[in-house]
Parts: C-alpha cells; structure tokens; sequence
C-alpha cells in the first residue's frame, strides 16, 4: 500500500456484518419462498381525485410491496393528480422517465426545457424534470413515473435520455382508427396502438423504461387472453357497465382463464395486473371501452425479459 495513499483499514468484523451465504435450493426462487412479495390484483377508484383541494394522491402499495418508499408497482409509481381550476401544482420526481394522461382539464407546465400547452386526452412524457403545472380548468392527471426503480438502486440522474414529448388527442385516435379500420384488424389479438419515442428505436417504447398502450375494445366482443412479466397498471379511459377484465395465473385447456379473477372497468379508474397473470378484456357493453396500460415493458424488452405470451384460437 502506498504511503502517499494509505487509508484506515476497514474492521473485519464491519466488513462481514451483513454477509449471508444460502445453500442454492433455499435462494434461488425468493418470489416462490414469498421473500419476495408477490404483486395484488388493486383497484383504485376514481373518486381518489374527483374533488377537494389540488393533490397528488399516489397509488401506493408500499405496505404490500415491502418498500419504504411509494410504490405500485417495484419500479414504477401511478398516481392521480388533481388540480382545481386557477391554481397551480409542481412535481419533481427521482426519476428517469414521467407520463401524463389529461383525464380532463386544460393549461400549461412549465420547465427548464421551456412550457406545455396541454388539454384533455393528451399525452405528455418528461424526463425527470422539475414541473410546474397551471390549471386553466379544473384538471386531472393520470402520472406515473420510475422513481421505485431509482430507489431501490439508490440512483441518481445523470441525463435526461429524451426531451419532453406530447402525443397530442387527436393524432392518437387518428392512429388507432386507421388500426380499427385496417383490413387485418380481425386477425389482430388487440386493436390499440403503442405510443413509442424515436430515440428508443431498439424497445419501440414511449420511454426507456416505460411502455405505453391505447386500446378500444368493442362492443360485444372480447380480447383473447395474453400475458407477460412486467407489471400493467391500467388506467380505464371510458367504459359503460358490462366491459371488464379476467385475470388469473392458469389457463383452462379451452383458453379461458382458470379461477379469474374479475375486474369491472369504471370510467376514470384504475388497477394493476400483477406479472404474469393471463389476462382478456370482454366488452359486453353496448359501446367503445378505451383503456390504457402504462408498464415498465420498456424495461423488461431492453433486458430480454418481458416474455410476452399470446392464446391462440385453433
């Protein structure tokens, strides 16, 4: 060891205080053992954010999820935010990646990158900034950003790896009715569209680390069963009674889901679909069901890990 550089040993004894060696049998599945908690089926209304003062109110499944810190899932955070009209609200995450969904309202963020006109059913992505949203109409936000998975790394960001970014209402349902109206729709195990960024060209994502789709399910039909490792926490943009989605972790050898799990779409709330589960969505209402499932698939598809998994009919 150098003398011009000599430092202090660490004691042994600190050096091993946290040491732990498992025979590989008793450590290799954590989430079987339950060490690693497993993910609910959570529903959140949407009178979370209907009234009362201007809020952020996150979905936090924190006391499930064994964290201490806010989390729905273990990498990503989902929260209502509603602010009332003429006031304003500021965010500023320890993230990487942040998306808005306009449930309604309109107004401006402002950011260090310049200012957002925003207005109900647009869509907007940050990368981690400090933001200060004004609400012209009384407002409310679907957000949802990765902080958990800078926690649990204990991360910090050092660059924004894209520039905020709006996907405007109608450009989207534009895309998703040239999708509905496509001769090869039918076949199509969805009929939705993924909200993708060019600088992720790799993933096809909205961010690095979040993936995001627009789906209608139509009256009188239903969505075969798909399933796949990252978490969904889905968000019901518009829904009649009668649309609703089966889950479960086993399929029956016809396709359907073995002792599911239902939950019914209600306009303006939200659930998650833990990892894994099978899950179909059946409209049997008598109008369009929107919903959009916010994941950290961008992820999972950069790791090799999403494993998506569609039935097929024969």
């Amino acid at each position: 060891m150098s003398t011009e550089t000599a430092l202090e040993l660490i004691p042994t004894a600190k050096l091993t205080q946290d040491v732990q060696i498992f025979e590989y049998s008793k450590a290799a599945n954590p989430i079987e053992s339950g060490s690693t908690p497993s993910i609910p089926i959570k529903e959140f209304a949407a009178d979370l954010y209907a009234t009362g003062k201007s809020r952020i109110a996150p979905l936090d499944l924190s006391a499930e999820l064994r964290t201490s810190y806010a989390a729905t899932s273990p990498s990503l955070l989902a929260s209502f935010v509603r602010i009332n009209a003429g006031e304003e609200l500021t965010t500023s995450p320890k993230a990487s990646s942040e998306f808005y969904y306009v449930i309604r309202g309109k107004g401006t963020t402002e950011t260090a990158e310049g200012a957002i006109t925003w207005k109900d059913g647009d869509f907007i992505t940050l990368p981690g900034l400090r933001a200060t949203h004004f609400a012209e109409e009384d407002t409310a936000f679907y957000m949802v950003n990765d902080s958990p998975l800078f926690a649990y790394l204990g991360a910090k960001q050092s660059e924004a790896r894209f520039s905020p970014t709006v996907y405007t209402r109608e450009a989207v349902f534009a895309e998703l009715e040239a999708a509905r109206n496509d001769p090869e729709a039918s076949k199509r195990s969805r009929i939705s569209v993924l909200l993708a960024n060019k600088n992720f060209e790799q993933t096809m994502t909205i961010t690095h680390t979040l993936w995001t789709m627009f789906g209608v399910v139509g009256p009188g039909t239903r969505q075969l069963p798909h399933r796949h490792q990252s978490v969904a926490l889905d968000f019901v943009v518009e829904a009649k009674p009668g649309a609703y989605t089966l889950l479960g972790p086993e399929l029956n050898e016809d396709g359907t889901i073995k002792d599911a799990v239902r939950v019914d779409w209600v306009t303006g709330a939200a659930f998650v679909t833990p990892p894994g589960y099978w899950h179909e969505h059946v409209n049997a209402s008598d109008a369009d069901a929107y919903v959009m499932p916010i994941q950290d698939a961008g992820l999972h598809t950069y790791l090799r890990t999403l494993d998506i998994q569609f039935f097929l009919e024969d």
